[in-house]
């Protein structure tokens, strides 16, 4: 699948590697749909990349507004040829903390957001592509997640992250299983350590430490790498059901 005229439902697009994303499709001759949080960023990329993006303020768990976002997008750019869920959320928290357990409310809503809320747009964003006329290649879409370092190597604080994007590792390759016969790939890119605004708020000695652990390149990640691996995807249509580590051979410590 070829990026130029290709409709993507990118979800956290509006920052991080979403919004790399977003600006790799578009630079390529694409079009998106941005899906994120009502307080983000998403108008003000609109405002800046023109009419070839549009904005859909939703909530990934929300059944009804993820919904309403693929109609959206179709209603706006006439087809949806792929989705990229880069939505997530993050905490560290031990199982066992000098204040007591874990709490069971936060563990949920990790594994609601980062799991189960990209099953949700997996599902509803390919029952659409489903409706497609395949292109030569039978291809009828391409779907990407966001997985982590973290499924393999989760640190010490990172039971329910490390929980959720397990699951996103474990999911994809039966999706792409169960969406062969529709022509529907679907892959996941495991990043590891990049600079994203949520790594943007540790201190930078923190931030050096983090980069000094990774063998080569030593130095964070950046988003444009990780959107320059989304376009490959698309474009390589023997890729399926992988999920492909970004992160410089890095292999967590404990902590």
């Amino acid at each position: 699948m070829q990026i130029a005229n290709t409709v993507t439902l990118v979800t956290g697009g509006a920052s991080g590697l979403g919004q790399a994303t977003v600006r790799t499709l578009v630079a390529g001759g694409g079009r998106a749909m941005i899906l994120d949080r009502p307080d983000s960023a998403g108008e003000t990329l609109v405002a800046e990349l023109g009419d070839r993006v549009a904005y859909a303020p939703a909530d990934v768990t929300d059944e009804a507004q993820v919904a309403a976002a693929v109609a959206g997008t179709v209603e706006r750019f006439g087809v949806l040829n792929a989705a990229v869920n880069c939505a997530g959320v993050g905490i560290a928290v031990r199982t066992v903390t000098r204040e007591g357990a874990h709490s069971l409310g936060l563990f949920t809503k990790v594994i609601q957001v980062n799991l189960i809320g990209t099953f949700n747009v997996i599902r509803l964003a390919a029952a659409q592509m489903a409706k497609n006329t395949p292109n030569e290649e039978g291809e009828r879409g391409v779907i990407v997640n966001t997985a982590s370092v973290a499924a393999f190597d989760g640190q010490i604080g990172q039971a329910a992250y490390s929980a959720s994007k397990g699951g996103v590792v474990g999911m994809t390759l039966p999706i792409a299983r169960d969406l062969a016969s529709l022509g529907i790939r679907v892959l996941t890119i495991a990043p590891g350590t990049f600079d994203t605004p949520m790594l943007a708020m540790a201190p930078d000695s923190i931030r050096q430490a983090l980069a000094a652990q990774i063998p080569f390149p030593s130095r964070l990640g950046r988003p444009a790498e990780f959107a320059a691996l989304v376009r490959h995807i698309f474009e390589n249509v023997m890729l399926n059901g992988e999920t492909i580590r970004l992160d410089g051979a890095i292999r967590m410590a404990p902590k």
